[in-house]
């Protein structure tokens, strides 16, 4: 078989009466749920854009997107778009040969969503980094507490900082690795182990609506506790502790960073757990490999030492 019969096969020679403009606004449409908002990130009018949706409806027979309620879903079809046409668009941005990031001149807002007790463990350090890399890059720490696709789709997001413990539908790799342990001021009793510490001081206890997870061992356990403090910013629970007395469960990165602050007693979880390690999640949307492969080493190189 020649190379026109194989594109006559593969249905390549009816790409020509195809307009693969609509490629780019249709992915858009398809990961956005909203024409406005797609609008907006391919840099369309509204109106052109509904044009364009008409015309994605005619080219491939299906609407593609309908309305539900006051908003709108995807139709079985365009879920089923989104996977191969980003893979499409992708290796198309390779063939184009667009300019390598070069993170000596680059000037590209570079953003990164985490907790704020991740900021805590590893933004001083990122920020460092990347004002050493990246000179003339800004850097910007989005804080959250879970994250969702808006966070991706809304915020601009290049990578999340997540728990093992957030499900996310998109692949993760660890950026470090973490445990529970137990911190009290250093005014408790030298003698004390951890479960002493545990069933004699008052604990500081963050106040959700979810229960804080290592403390559902303690009940499994037997092990009684008494709550002497809910206090809702994470953060002000070692600094507490250390100052105030008492006792907490906390993650060790986080006890580390915040004994170089404030003087803390650290002693490991006297049960059992699963890891608590943080992962980085990538935008799916974000197509340039080499920004992507340079933001992942400077992360893994801001984690080391831990």
């Amino acid at each position: 078989m020649d190379d026109e019969e194989g594109a006559r096969g593969s249905g390549l020679d009816r790409l020509a009466s195809v307009d693969l403009n609509l490629l780019v606004p249709l992915l858009a449409l398809l990961e956005e749920g909203s024409v406005t908002r797609a609008a907006e990130r391919v840099g369309l009018s509204q109106p052109a854009m509904s044009h364009a949706l008409t015309r994605m409806r005619r080219l491939l027979g299906d609407d593609l997107v309908v309305r539900q309620g006051s908003g709108v879903t995807l139709t079985p079809r365009g879920l089923e778009l989104i996977a191969p046409l980003r893979s499409a668009l992708r290796l198309t941005a390779h063939l184009v040969d667009f300019p390598c990031f070069d993170p000596a001149t680059d000037r590209r807002v570079i953003t990164v969503a985490m907790t704020n007790s991740t900021a805590f463990v590893i933004g001083p350090r990122l920020t460092r980094l990347v004002a050493e890399r990246a000179p003339h890059a800004t850097l910007r720490v989005r804080t959250i507490t879970v994250p969702t696709e808006a966070t991706f789709t809304d915020q601009g997001v290049d990578v999340v900082l997540i728990s093992e413990g957030h499900f996310s539908p998109h692949p993760r790799e660890r950026l470090y690795n973490d445990r529970c342990v137990v911190v009290a001021s250093p005014g408790a009793p030298a003698e004390a182990s951890a479960l002493d510490l545990l069933t004699t001081q008052p604990h500081i206890v963050v106040d959700t609506e979810r229960r804080v997870f290592p403390y559902s061992v303690l009940e499994e356990e037997g092990v009684p506790y008494r709550v002497g403090l809910l206090i809702s910013d994470f953060l002000l629970v070692p600094f507490l502790v250390a100052r105030a007395g008492g006792v907490a469960l906390l993650r060790h990165q986080v006890a580390a960073a915040m004994r170089a602050l404030s003087d803390l007693r650290i002693e490991e979880f006297p049960f059992p757990l699963p890891g608590l390690g943080i992962d980085m999640v990538w935008n799916p949307r974000l197509a340039d490999q080499d920004f992507i492969a340079w933001l992942r080493t400077l992360l893994l190189d801001a984690a080391r030492p831990l």
